[in-house]
């Protein structure tokens, strides 16, 4: 299947319609996040539903256990294939998200934020975390896990050993993809689309690169290339 994600993140509706329109061939999914979301809510959401697209709904639940329980069981009615919470939540509301989603619809995955790819390791220190950002997104990968969600958010830098450690069903998911040449924006922790696909990436976020380009559809296109032949 095709990785890649394209990441629509505009409060313009419009716009982001006619950006899904004209990249739906060459990617394998859309990703709508919190700009999107706050501007347009639920319906903004089904508005995408007419390209047959999976949809990932990156709003990163972060509460306590009944108030992301309840968000959750909400945002599954959308018909979207995968959201995420933030590991960092914990066990109980790790496990309430996934209560709640299964009990809308057993097949949507849920997954768990480790460190955002905006973050590097003195980021972490200034707010007290000690470990790198490689043995944290580690601890709540495997948190995560034990938990029993699908996956993790992870930057390119840990998908070798995040591959290693949960095996190859556990999904990773990851942003801040940028193709050479590209400008990193405000991600830290980057890479190229191949090189990510490469060490074990199952979806490929991808944004800026895409949706910022002169043709959106060309730029699509020529990542998809540049991956190589799909896989069924």
């Amino acid at each position: 299947m095709n990785p890649v994600y394209v990441a629509i993140d505009t409060t313009d509706l419009e716009y982001a319609r006619s950006l899904a329109e004209r990249v739906a061939p060459y990617v394998g999914g859309l990703k709508l996040g919190l700009e999107f979301f706050s501007a347009h809510g639920p319906q903004g959401v089904r508005v995408f539903e007419e390209f047959g697209l999976p949809i990932f709904l990156d709003l990163k639940f972060h509460d306590i256990p009944n108030t992301v329980a309840g968000a959750v069981r909400a945002a599954a009615q959308l018909g979207v294939s995968i959201l995420n919470v933030h590991a960092a939540g914990g066990p109980a509301m790790m496990k309430a998200a996934l209560e709640a989603a299964r009990g809308v619809n057993p097949r949507l995955k849920v997954i768990a934020v480790t460190v955002l790819t905006s973050l590097n390791d003195s980021d972490l220190l200034a707010v007290g975390q000690m470990p790198s950002a490689g043995e944290q997104v580690l601890r709540l990968a495997q948190l995560a896990k034990g938990c029993g969600l699908d996956g993790v958010v992870c930057s390119a830098h840990e998908i070798a050993a995040l591959r290693a450690a949960m095996g190859e069903d556990f999904l990773l998911v990851v942003p801040g993809i940028r193709p050479a040449g590209s400008a990193m924006d405000d991600h830290r922790r980057v890479t190229s689309p191949a090189e990510a696909k490469r060490a074990g990436a199952g979806i490929l976020v991808i944004g800026r690169p895409i949706t910022g380009a002169p043709d959106p559809a060309i730029a699509a296109r020529d990542i998809a290339k540049s991956l190589g032949p799909e896989r069924t």
